[in-house]
């Protein structure tokens, strides 16, 4: 290896925490059962039989209590409906139903059985639902009630994450989420296990996509943790947002939904400046439906959303950008007439599309192995003007489409060898494509032309960045978790690992950027400043490009371990490695 850099040599955090805590974890996916089965007099109970069944798909576990009375399941799907039935020879059984399960989090239970009188008698407990028990640290679960629940008009997550008092969206930089004040590009968003950061650093909302990659009405719960003592976390600093989609169930359910709104339903007045909104139409709808595929065997989840809306430009008009229409006409002359290039128009308003698909298949190979597959597809863009400031009046053909095609697959299987050891292997694989295109493409006829007139400059042709501009990845990750409990220990170990490629290709003016003084200078081809940019050396735009990878491999190693029954001790070792074989091509000329 050319490189071989320790990241980091070693984590390690003991927390304390005054209750039975469940760990939880920034990649997970599912969730836990961990119980105690004593007498009355709060004697431990060994061999108990516990049953946990989901009602909703059929999955079923059947186990015995330790010696000291406990049990623990892990690797179980969140939500559901779960029914825990404990019994033990010489004592009434108990029954608690409708037990639902949140994200990353350990339901913690007690069955105190009182002994057999008259009978082998099931008490059945009152409905009850989990609360979150996080890792120690900051942390908020919403679950699928909240979901459905919270005033979510723009369909995203931020929605819905907005409720932590902790996390502010900066509506001046794209809605970008702010944990505990940190800056958002530190965040982490995960969904099914799969990493949906913004890898490459070009947007300010957090996602690699132009909008959230994903169908609002696929996610069943997210989770927002800041701080977490827990060596699963890592790949961000300030907060790790963690969601897991629906899943089908033994029977039939879904949705659709519809909106719309055009420029009349917009105001089109600000105290007394009119603005003008242009023509548009915009709608969105969605539909969603789950089921199973084999009655308590194998289940599907889908969920479609499609959006056509519009991007306004009102003020983009050569009144509006503080010139007259008669100098914005002869521009127009100049370029047709002297050299060959027609301008497409001002725009006020362009339509952009949004297009997502998630199918997820789960899959109950027996009580002991299950195994889940996710596919995420999302295909969406937005129009900008590279140069739109008051001062600046740009064509339709210096606009361009900005967004990104995504495509991403997770599979996992999770597994219980035994009463005390389960095992989480998971692979993932994501491919985008970035879109940063002219409207009008790229032409042999003409660069970026700038005309000043008077304290306003008008913009021809494709914008300079967008000249060479191309960027596309792709991130494979593995991964692969075992836990084992014994006694009041439950001992995790785990190795990760991302391997990352890009291509990424920008280079300005590689068509040429040329600049006039005046529209008469424009008209006689007086140019006072010309600029062309390429690979030194070659001249072939393509060596500018940058095409590279690296790779992360994480280990990590603890142990959870329930003291008392009002104190739990957490240690861990966590190491993170950064290799990577390539280097930056050599520079004769530097």
């Amino acid at each position: 290896m050319k490189l071989n850099k320790l990241l980091v040599a070693g984590t390690a955090a003991l927390a304390i925490s005054a209750a039975w805590g469940g760990s939880a974890v920034a990649q997970e996916t599912t969730s836990s059962i961990r119980g105690t089965v004593t007498d009355e007099s709060g004697a431990p109970i060994s061999g108990a039989s516990v049953s946990i069944i989901n009602e909703d798909t059929g999955f079923s576990r059947t186990l015995t209590t330790s010696s000291n009375g406990q049990f623990s399941v892990r690797n179980l799907p969140v939500g559901g409906n779960y029914v825990v039935t404990v019994e033990s020879a010489g004592f009434q059984g108990e029954r608690l139903e409708n037990l639902g399960l949140e994200l990353g989090t350990s339901a913690n239970l007690t069955f105190d059985l009182a002994e057999e009188a008259g009978g082998d008698e099931i008490v059945i407990v009152a409905q009850r639902t989990v609360g979150a028990d996080l890792a120690t640290g900051p942390s908020a679960v919403f679950d699928i009630e909240t979901l459905e629940n919270a005033p979510a008009i723009n369909r995203d997550l931020k929605d819905v994450v907005r409720i932590d008092p902790r996390v502010y969206l900066d509506e001046s930089f794209a809605e970008s989420i702010q944990c505990a004040g940190a800056n958002p590009r530190f965040n982490s968003l995960t969904v099914d296990g799969i990493r949906l950061n913004d890898n490459f650093g070009l947007n300010s909302n957090g996602y690699p996509t132009e909008r959230i990659p994903f169908s609002y009405d696929a996610i069943e719960q997210v989770a927002v943790e800041l701080a977490p003592f827990d060596v699963e976390y890592g790949s961000f600093t300030a907060c790790n947002i963690n969601a897991v989609t629906k899943s089908g169930t033994n029977e039939f359910h879904g949705g659709v939904f519809f909106d719309y709104t055009n420029d009349s339903l917009r105001g089109d007045e600000a105290g007394d400046r009119e603005i003008d909104n242009g023509d548009f139409d915009e709608y969105r709808y969605g539909i969603n439906v789950g089921g199973p595929i084999i009655q308590d065997k194998l289940f599907f989840f889908a969920a479609y959303e499609y959006q056509e809306g519009s991007d306004l430009f009102g003020n983009n008009t050569p009144t509006g950008k503080g010139i007259t229409d008669a100098e914005w006409d002869e521009i127009v002359d100049i370029a047709q007439s002297v050299y060959g290039y027609t301008p497409a128009g001002l725009p006020t308003s362009l339509t952009n599309e949004d297009e997502k698909l998630l199918l997820k298949l789960d899959w109950n190979i027996n009580d002991f192995h299950r195994a889940s597959f996710t596919y995420n597809y999302n295909d969406g863009f937005s129009n900008s003007p590279s140069d739109g400031d008051p001062d600046e009046l740009p064509e339709l053909n210096h606009f361009y489409q900005r967004g990104a095609t995504l495509n991403s697959y997770a599979g996992s299987v999770y597994s219980d060898w035994t009463e005390n050891l389960s095992t989480e292997f998971r692979v993932s694989y994501i491919d985008l494509d970035n879109l940063q295109d002219p409207i009008g493409g790229l032409t042999d006829q003409i660069g970026e032309v700038q005309i000043n007139v008077g304290d306003t400059t008008v913009y021809l042709g494709p914008d300079d960045s967008r000249h060479a501009n191309e960027l596309n990845y792709e991130l494979w990750t593995y991964k692969g978790k075992a836990d084992y409990a014994w006694n009041d220990h439950l001992f995790t170990v785990g190795i990760e690992r991302e391997e990352f490629s890009v291509f990424n290709l920008f280079v300005q003016e590689n068509q040429s950027e040329v600049r006039f003084d005046n529209i008469a200078n424009f008209r006689s081809g007086l140019a006072n400043r010309l600029i062309y940019e390429s690979a030194a050396g070659t001249n072939d735009v393509n060596d500018g490009a940058a095409e590279f990878g690296y790779e992360i491999t994480t280990l990590y190693a603890q142990d959870d371990w329930q003291v008392t029954d009002k104190l739990n001790l957490t240690l861990g070792l966590r190491g993170e490695f950064y290799t990577s074989d390539d280097k930056p091509a050599f520079n004769q000329n530097f």
